[in-house]
């Protein structure tokens, strides 16, 4: 657990009092990648404050009006959602580009162009984005971010979310090395190994993933990776 003087302050001011909790640092970088994890367990203190520096504490009705609950979990995760994170002007930028790269890189990885049906590149997202005027949050869950970034994007360019069906045929001898890549990109629907040793196998995929799994398979393989678009 961090000690009381590496903490940061998370401040939420709502009904009319403020309240705060103390975090370890890495809820920084946690934040800035997008992953999951327990509010609680990076608490430098399972407790609410008034003001975390002096160490006064709210009344208990006043925290119950303010979250309908006692439960340190949800009131440190509502805390940190709406409130703000005491971090410099620097980190700050940071987070805002690392989740802005997150929301276009979903956005280009999942989604294609219906007319086409071919992926968008990453920088065609970005600069209708730009066009729109998104504005991310650091602190908002990134699939709520996505379908905001999807209600502007659609005006402006022919976008939709849509899954692809291929089939993927490797040698045997490859298919250690192409393993880890095969079931990060997709879901394997039914998979058989052929007479010659090669391993088929027809997945599902986000659509805009169909020429980067392609190039990754082929390249571990020498170009002998088959990938065969089914629909």
């Amino acid at each position: 657990m961090v000690s009381l003087d590496d903490a940061i302050t998370a401040r939420l001011e709502s009904h009319g009092e403020t309240f705060e909790i103390l975090l370890d640092p890495r809820v920084f970088d946690m934040i800035k990648q997008g992953k999951e994890f327990d509010i609680v367990e990076f608490m430098a203190v399972e407790d609410v404050f008034k003001n975390a520096g002096k160490g006064t504490k709210p009344a208990e009705d006043k925290i119950k009006e303010a979250f309908g609950t006692s439960d340190i979990g949800d009131i440190a995760k509502r805390i940190v959602e709406k409130g703000e994170i005491q971090i410099t002007a620097e980190q700050r930028k940071e987070m805002l580009e690392a989740k802005r790269q997150q929301v276009i890189t979903y956005i280009s990885t999942n989604a294609i162009n219906p007319q086409t049906k071919t992926p968008h590149p990453p920088l065609r997202i970005q600069m209708a984005l730009e066009e729109a005027k998104f504005h991310v949050d650091p602190f908002k869950p990134l699939d709520k971010q996505i379908d905001e970034a999807m209600k502007l994007l659609r005006p402006l360019i022919p976008i939709r979310f849509e899954k692809s069906r291929i089939a993927v045929k490797i040698n045997g001898t490859d298919y250690g090395r192409c393993y880890d890549d095969l079931i990060r990109c997709g879901i394997v629907e039914r998979e058989e190994w052929a007479a010659d040793g090669s391993w088929i196998g027809l997945m599902e995929i986000p659509a805009g993933m169909i020429t980067e799994i392609t190039e990754k398979l082929r390249s571990k393989t020498k170009g002998t990776a088959s990938v065969k678009l089914i629909n």
